[in-house]
């Protein structure tokens, strides 16, 4: 079925609860096992000297780790772009699977 309200549009679907940063999904999963992990902090100057030091493809990966989890680029984001629809506005009646809800099936 066609949603006139998407056509030629660039549908985002971002549930508000599933926008995690990477430490976040890190706790919850911690809060679910019971255990503390152990946590390897890379300073972000360290890590864009170590993309532009090791070869490929470790610094592809590397690029891929700080667009990810240091910037976020790929969940935080705004748009005022004309064509941009917010799935989470058009259907509020959809219950979409948290993350958090999702870990569950692994514990």
């Amino acid at each position: 079925m066609e949603d006139p309200r998407t056509l030629n549009k660039i549908l985002y679907v971002r549930p508000p609860a599933n926008i995690l940063s990477f430490n976040e999904i890190v706790s919850l999963w911690e809060k679910k096992i019971g255990k503390t992990l152990d946590r390897f902090y890379v300073p972000e100057d360290q890590l864009l000297k170590n993309i532009h030091e090791y070869p490929f493809p470790l610094s592809c990966f590397l690029s891929f780790c700080h667009y990810t989890f240091v910037r976020g680029d790929t969940s935080i984001f705004e748009t005022e772009d004309p064509s941009a629809v917010d799935a989470t506005e058009l259907y509020p009646e959809v219950k979409y699977t948290t993350v958090d809800q999702y870990l569950d099936r692994f514990v």
